[in-house]
């Protein structure tokens, strides 16, 4: 056996060549290497901690989060200390790209948790989907 026992393979989005990453798919390589490096928290308590401590690099909250109070704390936690804060539509979504689910063997996500909120402590690496999500945050 490999003395990589336990190494969950991470499918990539298809990228077409000389095709600019759109952002939802430069944000989910973000949050898998991130994931990867140890550099993501998932939740609202773990994320405002990290937030609090001026350790947090960008946050992603999911709009169809049905709690008003949750949203509206996020949001001022990410303008009181300067964090980028993004958006996905679906709690399920994000759920998947922080990886709150099971894969199966043809590589499906399955039993997918719903995440409200991801924040990324540690990119991780330098990459083509942080360049973008980078640029986004900057922009906005």
């Amino acid at each position: 056996m490999s003395g990589e026992e336990g190494a969950v393979a991470v499918e990539t989005p298809a990228q077409p060549l000389g095709e600019a990453m759109d952002l939802m798919t430069a944000l989910q390589l973000v949050l898998r290497k991130s994931l990867a490096h140890g550099g993501l928290v998932r939740g609202l308590h773990e994320g405002a901690k990290v937030i609090e401590k001026h350790a947090a690099q960008l946050c992603v909250l999911a709009e169809d989060c049905n709690q008003p109070d949750y949203v509206k704390l996020v949001k001022g936690l990410c303008a009181d200390h300067g964090v980028g804060l993004l958006t996905v539509p679906s709690a399920k979504t994000l759920g998947e790209w922080v990886g709150l689910c099971k894969i199966d063997s043809e590589g499906k996500a399955r039993k997918v948790v719903g995440c409200s909120c991801a924040v990324v402590q540690d990119y991780g690496e330098e990459s083509e989907g942080l360049n973008v999500v980078q640029q986004h945050v900057k922009s906005h």
